[in-house]
């Protein structure tokens, strides 16, 4: 069963955050509330989340504090931020959005579609990098020989291993490249796509790493991909 992935809403206005969840609800993800910076602070500290929609105006820590201190954690930094505002002071008030590490700056009212689109997109890249970090893991298991035995030279058993991993290992491969061409058909956002660019930098990586294991490929020297 695929874990649904996690959604943080941040302001301080109930309503708004109720008008989010039936924006957001059609995606069937987890959806998170935190009606301020501290809140959202406290969430980040024990789950992941895919994207995080922050308000900009909020009482006491505002959102391009609250940015800053995501931002400054090893654990949140790269976890894609859209900034929510009431109001537009111009372009040098979204540069600051930017600045603060935003990856789209969104004035309200906005078009609900267009919102829940690049919701979803940043959703299934984090959903597939869910899946590359699951299938290196696994490929790790493997190579350290959780008995004491590798799964190279390993006869059937571990040709048999190979081949289960080789298949999931492309059909990750197969959606991640059917979502860069839907990014580009899109021209989607600039850091979807380096986002998209960077998964399958590291599908490339764990392909490698496996067909270095392959029988007569003198796999035993292979060395796991970075995952960062």
């Amino acid at each position: 069963m695929v874990q649904k992935a996690k959604i943080l809403l941040v302001d301080d206005r109930p309503e708004n955050l109720l008008a989010l969840e039936a924006i957001l609800s059609a995606l069937d993800q987890t959806l998170v509330r935190a009606s301020s910076g501290e809140e959202a602070l406290k969430a980040l500290l024990t789950d992941d989340f895919a994207v995080i929609l922050l308000d900009v105006q909020m009482p006491g820590m505002d959102g391009f504090e609250t940015a800053a201190h995501i931002k400054r954690r090893e654990r949140t930094r790269d976890i894609p931020i859209i900034f929510l505002t009431a109001i537009n002071h111009g372009p040098h008030h979204t540069f600051r959005g930017y600045a603060a590490g935003a990856v789209d700056y969104i004035s309200k009212p906005f078009d609900p579609w267009v919102l829940r689109a690049k919701v979803s997109v940043f959703v299934e890249l984090y959903m597939k990098n869910c899946q590359l970090r699951e299938q290196a893991a696994l490929l790790r298991l493997q190579l350290e020989g959780g008995n004491g035995k590798s799964v190279v030279g390993g006869g059937k058993e571990s040709a048999g291993l190979l081949a289960e991993l080789s298949a999931r290992l492309a059909a990750v491969e197969e959606q991640a490249e059917a979502l860069s061409k839907q990014l580009d058909d899109e021209s989607a956002d600039a850091a979807a796509v380096a986002t998209a660019a960077h998964l399958e930098r590291k599908l490339t990586g764990l392909r490698r790493a496996l067909d270095a294991l392959e029988p007569g490929t003198g796999g035993g020297s292979a060395s796991m991909p970075s995952q960062n």
